[in-house]
């Protein structure tokens, strides 16, 4: 087995931004700029930052939902910018997301079944049976019901509305999990059940996760490496136990010494 499953290599992305006093001028934002990553089979790589330091633009790139400036992307060792468009559509199964929000994320048109069930139909995966199985079979998984599938996004609350755009993701039996602030719109108390469901269903499936989150302390608890991204750049990367221990770059110090309590816990460690 391969010791990386989804790289990036030299990552860069420049936005046009408009400046001046009435707009009518731009300015080039550096949303990514030279940015390296490696995701390890069956790990989580979380990616910290403050809002704008560039994490959900790298979570759009790797997806090839936003275009390269320069670098490249490589799944499983394929770039997948060299793809055919086939070719692509193949990989996407195997590369899925989990929003930052749930309650924006899903078709207040559509019933949840149809909802989790639309991946399988787009990738003509299985029989109308066999698809309403494999649809019902993830519902309970994620710890709702398959009389579920019958109801609309609105009957649902906010941790509900997550676990089912959780089984939309999963459903297609993907390898990598791009994990977008997938608890920051819920109350703490619905987060600790949404990320142990997350690494639960990890290890059952044998997941990659990409774990993008502006959170330290949710970081502490599902990552096996990190990555701080500050304004488009990465300014340090290792395991998380190392940088909670010893952070080396003054920002992620600034992030560390923000989390309520940790300057106590850091001291009595010492």
């Amino acid at each position: 087995m391969s010791e990386v499953i989804l790289s990036a290599n030299g990552l860069t992305k420049t936005y046009r931004q408009r400046s001046g006093r009435f707009g009518f001028g731009t300015t080039l934002v550096k949303a990514l700029d030279d940015v390296s990553i490696a995701l390890k089979p069956g790990g989580t790589l979380a990616v910290v930052g403050e809002s704008g330091s560039g994490k959900s633009t790298l979570a759009r790139c790797l997806l090839q939902l936003q275009p390269l400036d320069a670098g490249e992307v490589l799944f499983e060792g394929r770039n997948l910018a060299a793809m055919s468009g086939a070719e692509l559509r193949s990989a996407r199964r195997h590369l899925q997301m989990v929003f930052q929000d749930p309650f924006a994320s899903l078709n207040p048109r559509m019933k949840v079944g149809e909802i989790v069930g639309e991946g399988l139909l787009i990738h003509k995966l299985g029989s109308v049976s066999e698809r309403r199985d494999r649809v019902m079979r993830m519902m309970e998984r994620v710890g709702l019901s398959a009389a579920d599938t019958h109801k609309y996004p609105h009957e649902f609350s906010g941790g509900q509305r997550q676990r089912i755009g959780i089984a939309r993701a999963l459903v297609l039996e993907p390898r990598v999990v791009v994990c977008d602030e997938p608890v920051s719109a819920l109350d703490v108390s619905i987060q600790a059940q949404i990320l142990l469901l997350l690494k639960e269903l990890q290890a059952e499936m044998g997941l990659s996760y990409l774990f993008i989150s502006h959170d330290l302390r949710v970081v502490r608890h599902v990552a096996d490496d990190v990555v701080v991204m500050h304004r488009g750049r990465i300014v340090e990367q290792g395991e998380v136990a190392q940088l909670y221990a010893d952070p080396q770059h003054e920002y992620t110090r600034n992030l560390l010494n923000s989390i309520p309590g940790h300057r106590q816990m850091a001291g009595a460690s010492k």
